[in-house]
């Protein structure tokens, strides 16, 4: 067998509390720069307590960034200034670019059950950080589910596997991001660009990376690659396991970061908070 990726870096979420109270676990953010470049953060939200999560997101600018929320389970309302408004429902996801600048809101509604979803922030490059906002709003039927052998099943956000792409078409950072569900014993091998960052989220279940019996990585890590081959290795433990899988090409730009706001530079985060308390933040 071809060599696989060795393991780089390993974190285990931590819980953290956003929005107006919103208790969830941050998995990377901040302290990570620039570790998963072009990725800049990722939430797993989720309760099976309302009271954890009914308070939300209330209406916070973004820009220079893309954000994914993927909802597993669960309602989310959203409405923004430039008066688009929806819900995302489970299995849904929404790919928003926020470009030169949003202001929205994202409120989840109180659900029978574990609500849970994830929200993974992207990057934009220097020469896109200024570009007109958009919005893909994608259902659960837009996903194509891959089987590519027995034991296996893939969920498809962006990029695609053995030839079926994913709905997440027209991205400015050609991003892959896979769900990933393993039966028991059962392992997958994934072709990655050599030149890309990638890492996986494990969010049930536990497995074994790279072939190694000695890395077993289980709910709530994540292991970020390194890049020393063009292939990922992972085999589910005794009760499966479920993961997301998302690489990228690095951006290698500097990054300025405060808040939802992320620039190249300090001046234009300076801009970007004094064009948000005086009214002209919207282009």
């Amino acid at each position: 067998m071809k060599p696989v990726r060795t393991v780089k870096k390993v974190l285990h979420n931590q819980p953290t509390m956003e929005g107006a109270g919103v208790r969830l676990h941050r998995v990377f953010g901040y302290y990570q720069l620039p570790d998963f470049d072009p990725f800049l953060l990722l939430d797993d939200f989720g309760s099976d307590d309302p009271h954890d999560y009914l308070a939300g997101f209330p209406w916070h600018p973004h820009r220079g960034i893309e954000t994914v929320t993927y909802m597993l389970d669960g309602i989310v309302e959203h409405g923004d200034s430039l008066g688009n408004k929806g819900v995302i429902n489970s299995g849904d996801v929404q790919w928003m670019t926020a470009g030169s600048g949003i202001i929205h809101q994202e409120m989840p509604k109180r659900f029978d059950g574990t609500m849970r979803g994830f929200q993974l922030w992207v990057n934009l490059p220097k020469s896109h950080k200024m570009m007109a906002p958009r919005y893909r709003d994608l259902t659960s039927d837009d996903f194509p589910i891959v089987e590519p052998q027995s034991g296996v099943k893939i969920k498809i956000i962006g990029g695609k596997v053995d030839d079926v792409q994913g709905p997440a078409g027209d991205l400015v950072v050609d991003v892959t991001y896979l769900d990933v569900s393993l039966k028991s014993g059962t392992h997958w091998v994934c072709p990655v660009p050599v030149d890309e960052n990638a890492f996986i989220y494990v969010y049930e279940g536990d497995g074994q990376v790279s072939g190694n019996p000695n890395d077993v990585y289980s709910n709530g890590q994540i292991v970020l690659f390194n890049q020393d081959s063009a292939q990922i290795k992972i085999t589910a433990g005794a009760k499966g396991m479920r993961y997301l899988l998302v690489f990228g090409k690095p951006l290698n730009e500097p990054i300025a970061w405060r808040g939802p706001i992320v620039m190249n530079t300090d001046d234009e985060l300076r801009l970007a908070f004094s064009e948000y308390h005086n009214g002209t933040f919207i282009k």
